[in-house]
């Protein structure tokens, strides 16, 4: 009886998974194989995607450059926030999450106000004769259109999926574990070393995994910061479907290719991190 409740409690999320990923999922695979066009199955569209080789790595490029810095400014602000009192921690969460209760896009285009070259950064420089440094001739920065642009963007708007999860997982290690190093003579270093750090990988695998797939799978930042001249797998898909170069078949393929890249790398990931965890703990 029990179990028949449960099946039936679980059926709209089954269905909502259908319609939602199995569904579309399952379209992707079909348009990449070519099973709805003239020339019917067919291996063609993937036989393509060799010519964006460059725009493959330049994506995985500066999505792991955004996960490093997400990791390297995410893991001590989630420490800290996890060794503060209760007060100062949701004051804390309310700061990180309040940019997220914002449109995605009013966030970007933020940043394009700020990093133009007339926009409020250059013009703060200008105001206090900054520029004067380097010569009358320069009046500017570029920083907009550019890949640090890009990687900027991605950092700002996905550094919350990196704090959140190392935080959870930081706030539940119990003090007694940390006491009881304390005591058997385990300095700081040792005790964040040896206890801390690999209790907390999975927060931080869970984090990367929230961070890196977002950015290297982007196209609004990479369109907005990066004006075109930084075009990712976002980008690449997009033209696929509603650019001049209408072709949803190798959009598909591209996108296919691009699922199967991103999981492998995750399953590595993960394995890694266990294996390293398991090392640092015995």
């Amino acid at each position: 009886m029990k179990n028949r409740r449960n099946r039936i409690l679980a059926a709209p999320y089954v269905g909502w998974m259908a319609v939602f990923v199995v569904i579309p999922l399952f379209l992707v695979v079909l348009y990449a194989f070519g099973f709805d066009s003239k020339e019917g199955f067919t291996l063609g569209n993937f036989t393509q995607i060799h010519q964006y080789a460059g725009i493959f790595a330049n994506s995985f490029v500066l999505a792991l450059f955004a996960t490093a810095i997400c990791l390297l400014l995410g893991y001590p602000a989630a420490y800290f926030l996890a060794r503060e009192v209760p007060a100062v921690r949701r004051l804390a969460t309310i700061i990180i999450m309040l940019p997220m209760w914002m449109n995605f896009l009013l966030r970007t285009y933020s940043w394009m106000s700020l990093l133009e070259n007339t926009g409020l950064i250059n013009r703060f420089l200008r105001a206090i004769h900054f520029f004067d440094l380097f010569g009358p001739e320069k009046g500017y920065f570029t920083m907009i259109n550019t890949p640090g642009a890009v990687v900027l963007g991605m950092v700002y708007n996905f550094l919350p999926f990196m704090i959140l999860p190392i935080f959870s997982v930081i706030d539940k290690i119990d003090n007694r574990v940390i006491e009881a190093a304390q005591d058997l003579g385990a300095d700081s270093v040792t005790v964040f070393s040896r206890i801390i750090f690999p209790l907390s990988l999975p927060g931080v695998l869970s984090g990367i995994t929230m961070v890196f797939i977002p950015s290297v799978s982007t196209f609004v930042i990479s369109k907005l910061l990066g004006g075109g001249k930084t075009i990712l797998l976002g980008d690449l898909i997009d033209m696929q479907f509603y650019g001049s170069t209408y072709n949803p078949h190798l959009g598909s393929a591209i996108s296919l290719v691009m699922m199967v890249l991103v999981m492998a790398a995750m399953a590595l990931m993960n394995r890694f991190g266990a294996g390293e965890e398991e090392a640092m703990l015995f």
